[in-house]
């Protein structure tokens, strides 16, 4: 397996992934800001779509690994 081409579709997966956690690493800095201006609604907003973030991630390593396994 390790000469075979990186067909788009897997790169497509890898990608999502480092996006998703990428997205979940920057609400970090969302959620401290949001915080800091005592704006509960908006942290909570950012929490909300760090899980989100989170559960793509987690879905993109089970399908990647499914594929490379």
């Amino acid at each position: 397996m390790a000469n075979e081409p990186i067909h788009d579709k897997d790169y497509n997966l890898v990608s999502v992934l480092y996006h998703a956690l990428q997205g979940s690493e920057t609400t970090t800095t969302y959620i401290r800001d949001a915080e800091q201006a005592n704006d509960r609604e908006l942290a909570e907003y950012f929490r909300e779509a760090q899980e989100q973030y989170k559960r793509l991630a987690d879905q993109a390593k089970k399908l990647l690994a499914q594929r490379i396994g």
